[in-house]
């Protein structure tokens, strides 16, 4: 038996999100005495899955082919549910990463699992499996006992720490079989914002709404940004409006986010938006109504006026960096 993770990768590459779901399911391996093996699927180097080694992955298998290269769902889902059965997997852990959402539950079908998505803790083992989730868009937390005999785990990202375990991890390639009915639907290519932080991965978030008055006035949203080595995002009048792309929309309609670092600048702070950030560990608020809503969900709050406050925060954030620098 094994626990069994899916390491996912971006143009080949890990991100720190890979390491933290890595970590994670070595605390679970580690409870229950079994090994963990990783699964990666498309073209990465071995010295980048080498890196698994370092935090607890005892192989791992290494899937490719032309089917493969652009993540699919479906395919994808099929070679995680084939190389469980084959290292004869009890528990899987995915990242609930935008991928993984569409991946885990389809794992689980393929396995007949009990499938628990949004996990923010480890799981209660010594005894019922019962797991921590997100539950209401953020707003509860839910306690899921999974009876099945294999089980399916997504955890949420910056959920649970990068715990580094020295080793080693042997590679090698994991023969698959592709069906038919896995690719009714062809990925033909896949395009990143790479310039810009992903909002799903992002541990700091710069969000703006309807405060700065228009999209001619986000350059200062962004210089902070950038200055943090920050995400850039924002509520959902904004994207309505046109002033900033949909891909950035944070809220129950848009991307739920939980960075360790959110600060919300001039949005009022209405249900459907806490709900895709309330899981942020920080929440800080800027806003002249003292009134604002939000205030009641941050843990530090500013009243005051953006175009005031914000290149305050630059200069006192680009002060820091050079001290820290210097």
């Amino acid at each position: 038996m094994s626990v069994l993770v899916y390491i996912e990768n971006v143009q080949g590459k890990f991100k720190k999100s890979t390491f933290e779901v890595i970590s994670f399911a070595a605390a679970i391996a580690q409870k229950q005495n079994l090994p963990l093996v990783a699964l990666s699927i498309g073209d990465v180097s071995d010295e980048e899955l080498g890196k698994a080694g370092k935090y607890g992955v005892t192989k791992v298998l290494k899937a490719v082919g032309d089917s493969l290269k652009e993540m699919n769902v479906q395919p994808y889902a099929s070679v995680i549910a084939q190389a469980a059965k084959a290292e004869n997997a009890k528990v899987i852990v995915l990242s609930a990463s935008f991928s993984g959402k569409g991946i885990a539950p389809r794992v689980a079908i393929k396995l007949d699992a009990g499938l628990a998505d949004n996990v923010i803790d480890l799981p209660v083992m010594d005894g019922p499996f019962i797991v921590k989730k997100g539950a209401f868009s953020g707003k509860a937390f839910a306690f899921v006992e999974i009876s099945s005999d294999v089980k399916v785990i997504s955890m949420i990202p910056n959920s649970y720490k990068v715990v580094e375990s020295p080793g080693s991890a042997a590679i090698t390639i994991f023969e698959t079989q592709i069906e038919a009915k896995d690719l009714t639907v062809t990925v033909k290519e896949t395009k990143r914002s790479t310039d810009k932080v992903s909002l799903p991965d992002a541990e700091l978030v710069v969000s703006a709404g309807r405060g700065m008055k228009g999209p001619e006035n986000w350059g200062m949203i962004e210089e902070l940004a950038n200055t943090l080595g920050a995400a850039t995002a924002c509520s959902k009048p904004v994207s309505d409006a046109g002033w900033r792309p949909h891909s950035e929309h944070v809220g129950q309609t848009g991307i739920a986010i939980s960075p360790n670092l959110y600060i919300a600048i001039g949005i009022s702070g209405a249900i459907q938006h806490l709900a895709g950030v309330s899981s942020s560990k920080v929440i800080v608020v800027v806003n002249k109504d003292p009134e604002a809503p939000f205030f009641k969900a941050a843990d530090y709050g500013i009243v005051g006026d953006a175009f005031e406050i914000v290149p305050r925060l630059v200069e006192a954030a680009k002060a820091f960096k050079s001290s820290q620098n210097g």
